[in-house]
């Protein structure tokens, strides 16, 4: 599942990127995106979604609850680097991180689906100027990260890097 970080938005897709980041539009799709998404991977078989017409990476997440231990699966832009995947745990801006962010932090070892193609990784979290970093890098791909943060500046936003499970 290797892939560059680094992959720039078209003109069309940064126009759409800007709409996407305005706060109503967000409270609007934030609950409904993976709902959305999630239909479109199922009947594609994880080739395709609603996200990806903007220009991101979506991958399909498994996780196991932190409470219930139960396999949990949603969509969610992925940066790759390598072998490695990033994800920010943004959560649209909202007061709390997302749960799956909780869910690799009890249980580190997910699984992931990217273009019908599955993999077993190790998450860890990454902090300082590692995490600035990828941080933005994932701005330049999707300004709305940054306005994310702004919105969520009670909290650092957690950024998690997943490695393949060796």
């Amino acid at each position: 599942m290797a892939g560059k970080i680094g992959v720039n938005p078209n003109p069309f897709q940064r126009l759409l990127h800007r709409f996407v980041a305005l706060h109503p539009v967000t409270a609007f799709f934030a609950p409904r995106a993976h709902i959305i998404d999630n239909a479109l991977l199922k009947l594609s078989h994880g080739r395709l979604s609603l996200t990806e017409i903007l220009g991101w990476n979506i991958v399909q997440l498994t996780t196991i609850g932190a409470k219930t231990r139960q396999p949990r699966t949603l969509p969610l832009v992925g940066l790759f680097e390598g072998q490695n995947i990033v994800l920010i745990a943004s959560s649209f801006g909202r007061e709390h991180n997302p749960g799956w962010y909780y869910n690799l932090k009890a249980n580190p070892e997910c699984k992931v689906l990217f273009r019908g193609k599955s993999g077993t990784y190790v998450a860890r979290e990454i902090d300082g100027s590692e995490r600035e970093t990828y941080f933005k890098i994932a701005v330049s791909q999707y300004a709305g990260f940054q306005s994310y943060r702004e919105r969520a500046a009670h909290r650092q936003i957690p950024v998690m890097v997943l490695e393949p499970k060796m």
